[in-house]
């Protein structure tokens, strides 16, 4: 070998000798020449999730310029600014900082309102793209975890939400605060005592907008990035999702690679996103503290609703009766040093609808997998309609949400509608029990409709609305065939059938087997076949003599 071919590589300018000196050090570009050859396919629904990655970017950019004014004490002050109806009120350290960063600092305003818009958007763009995911079945194996990881990171976004919301210790905020507090002090014998610890003494005590501070500032967001950092290493580590098409199967990923072509496009994304929020956060007002005044536990206030991502807890403890079929929702259990209140009408609605969410949630890729008793993996996406039970589950789990969320406004509909708040009160209890029922009924039967007219049109193809007069006097409508890409996304989908129970080793089928039964056939006894090659074939055979009988006809 020669002197030549063993000399190192020397780069002739500056910036690339610091770049040599670092990629010798670290071993970069190996990095990133394996990153950026990673291919990621290209559909617009993918863009939800990088829409939650640049909002939550956008929350920590305004956030960390909201904490250089931000004052958490709830010491006692009188405020003294350029918002003259609340001069010489008496109000927390908190909030008085909260109106001088409003007022008085430069662009204060208009921060505090991206970092607002961009926490909606943060939370609206995470629960879609989970929605994606679910509809899709991108949650099967090998991505169960990262599932579980997005469900995590899902609560941590409620969670990263509701202790900013809470901040400014304004009238609003206080009013949620104290649905927490009255929450807590439901739980039965240990709820005074987490109520008098959270928040430092008696409601609402002296200590608790220190503690959301911190909470929100320095560990909710270190958790919801390390779940970020966690999803987006799972991504790469599995290869992305795609949807069905020619060309693409559980073996390879159909799209453009990292970098050049992704990178650049994600980035122009990004300035997008940030447009966007800027755009409305200069133009559209959110949260006016001054307008609701600092907190007094005393006074009750109407029409205050939470922001729309929390609003379920709210909606469900309005739904919640006091009594259910003569029977209290509130007990009293004798204890040995005393007698202790259960209250049921504020514990359960404030707990068990979230619980049920989440626990369907994090448990639904192990239950369908159970169900199926599918153990390969899946990397080519479902179009929903061609698993309809799956999306009747969606549906179903989607109206139970928006039913209790419509419930956190039920006095502002029964105002703005001039219609009486109990009738309110009364429907909405009723969707809550009927409205998943028949959204679960109508998305499956609106599914298998939209199969059987994908397999009427794969075999006979699209209708053309031109009608013609065969020779022997037929009228009959000719349809245009399909190009192999649109045939294809119509019948490249399996449609699993329904499975009897399996007997174990000693010919016993067993309980559980039986249940796993039921529930195949709860999900598969009501299908649509996908065209076979064949019924495709003839199919295409008898467009073919249509195609020919109407050249006779044109002819004669």
């Amino acid at each position: 070998m020669s002197t030549a071919a063993q000399a190192p590589y020397t780069p002739k300018t500056s910036t690339g000798r610091i770049t040599n000196f670092v990629d010798e050090r670290v071993g970069g570009s190996g990095i990133l020449r394996e990153f950026g050859r990673k291919v990621f396919p290209d559909h617009w629904s993918f863009m939800f999730g990088e829409v939650a990655l640049y909002s939550f970017v956008i929350l920590l950019l305004s956030g960390t310029f909201l904490t250089f004014f931000f004052d958490p004490s709830m010491a006692e002050t009188h405020y003294h600014g350029p918002y003259v109806p609340l001069n010489g009120v008496e109000m927390s350290v908190a909030y008085d900082s909260t109106l001088k960063l409003s007022f008085e600092v430069r662009g204060g305003l208009f921060m505090r309102q991206v970092h607002h818009w961009s926490a909606l958007l943060f939370v609206a763009s995470v629960a879609v793209h989970m929605l994606r995911v679910f509809f899709t079945g991108a949650f099967r194996k090998p991505r169960e975890l990262n599932w579980v990881v997005g469900s995590v990171l899902l609560i941590l976004s409620l969670a990263a939400g509701f202790t900013g919301y809470s901040l400014p210790d304004d009238l609003l905020s206080g009013n949620g605060l104290r649905i927490i507090d009255g929450v807590v002090k439901s739980v039965p014998i240990v709820g005074t005592y987490i109520s008098f610890f959270l928040f430092g003494g008696e409601f609402p005590g002296t200590a608790i907008i220190g503690r959301l501070y911190m909470l929100h500032i320095m560990l909710v967001p270190a958790m919801i990035l390390l779940m970020i950092a966690i999803h987006l290493f799972m991504v790469v580590v599995h290869k992305h999702t795609q949807y069905p098409g020619p060309g693409r199967n559980d073996r390879n990923v159909v799209g453009y690679p990292l970098g050049p072509v992704y990178a650049a496009k994600a980035g122009g994304f990004f300035f997008i996103v940030f447009g966007v929020i800027a755009a409305i956060s200069a133009f559209f007002q959110i949260n006016p503290v001054w307008n609701y005044g600092p907190y007094d536990p005393s006074p009750v206030s109407a029409g205050t609703q939470p922001d729309w991502y929390i609003g379920f807890v709210d909606g469900a403890l309005r739904l919640m009766p006091g009594w259910w079929f003569n029977l209290p929702m509130e007990w009293v259990i004798p204890m040995p040093w005393g007698d202790n209140t259960l209250s049921f009408n504020v514990l359960g609605p404030a707990l068990l609808p979230a619980g049920l969410l989440f626990a369907v949630m994090f448990a639904y890729p192990w239950i369908e997998r159970w169900v199926t008793r599918d153990n390969r993996e899946h990397h080519v996406l479902d179009r929903p309609r061609n698993a309809p039970t799956r999306t009747a589950i969606g549906v179903a789990g989607l109206i139970f949400y928006c039913v209790m969320w419509a419930a956190a406004s039920s006095d502002l509909i029964a105002t703005h509608f001039e219609v009486s708040l109990n009738d309110v009160t009364y429907w909405l209890r009723a969707l809550i029990f009927f409205g998943p029922i028949l959204g679960f009924i109508v998305s499956k039967r609106v599914s298998l409709a939209l199969q059987r007219k994908d397999r009427e049109i794969a075999l006979h193809g699209r209708e053309t609305g031109r009608i013609v007069r065969l020779p022997h006097g037929e009228f009959q409508e000719i349809h245009a065939q399909l190009d192999d890409y649109k045939r294809y996304a119509l019948v490249g989908f399996e449609s699993p059938v329904a499975e009897e129970g399996i007997p174990n080793e000693l010919g016993i089928v067993t309980r559980k087997e039986r249940l796993r039964s039921k529930l195949s056939g709860f999900f598969f006894e009501d299908r649509v076949a996908p065209a076979k090659p064949s019924e495709l074939a003839a199919g295409h055979h008898h467009e073919e003599l249509t195609a020919a009988d109407e050249n006779k006809a044109v002819t004669h």
